[in-house]
């Protein structure tokens, strides 16, 4: 792919994922990694591996990724998270349809690689979420934490949220502004060893999640 492609990785406690995630970072892309109060040593371990990394110290998935958008420099910028769950070689496939000019924002639908990869309580309220999307005219299955799009349009979408609503206000303003939505299947594994999902990992989390989004939603 022609030009460099910087990818955006919210982290929260991810040191034992990292090193699998950068090492399939493919050529080309630049990872950001955006901590995002971490107490697990993740920024020494992402700073080790060669990624360029950032401190938010407000918490939230949204304040992380509008952090690392911020500071990219490319033209087109990914986003997918640091767990392992999502293989960053799928990456180049979203960002070519952003640079080929068929999409204006390229995401991932999750396919589930195994079974209880993707937990009942959290597939539940993605399909309700996406559902209420899809009748807003936003063409999408799922609200999944990997995309690409052009930096200079994701920032003037002028997103507010800074929480777990970001991906869905996301999806919300793309589409209201009449933005070409392509969504593609990606296979969607477990996540890494030593770590634990802060949305799917918990009745409560998925709860915490879902209060965030319905905000959005208003």
């Amino acid at each position: 792919m022609d030009g460099p492609v910087d990818v955006v990785l919210p982290c929260l406690d991810e040191a034992a994922a990292l090193p699998g995630v950068l090492a399939a970072m493919p050529p080309g892309f630049r990872p950001i990694v955006v901590d995002n109060g971490s107490t697990d040593g993740s920024p020494r371990v992402a700073a080790g591996l060669g990624a360029f990394v950032l401190h938010e110290p407000r918490r939230g998935y949204g304040a992380a990724v509008h952090t690392g958008l911020a500071a990219a420099t490319a033209d087109i910028v990914c986003v997918v998270d640091a767990d392992g769950s999502l293989d960053p070689r799928t990456l180049p496939r979203l960002a070519a349809l952003v640079r080929d000019g068929d999409a204006d924002l390229a995401v991932g639908r999750r396919v589930p690689a195994g079974r209880g990869v993707w937990p009942w309580h959290a597939r539940a309220g993605n399909a309700l979420l996406a559902a209420l999307l899809r009748r807003r005219g936003v063409p999408v299955r799922d609200i999944a934490p990997i995309r690409a799009g052009r930096r200079a349009d994701l920032l003037g979408l002028g997103i507010a949220d800074r929480a777990f609503g970001y991906p869905l206000e996301l999806l919300l303003r793309a589409g209201a502004a009449g933005w070409r939505i392509a969504e593609v299947d990606v296979p969607y594994h477990a996540r890494a060893a030593g770590t634990r999902s802060k949305v799917s990992g918990s009745v409560r989390g998925t709860l915490r999640a879902a209060r965030d989004m319905a905000g959005v939603l208003r």
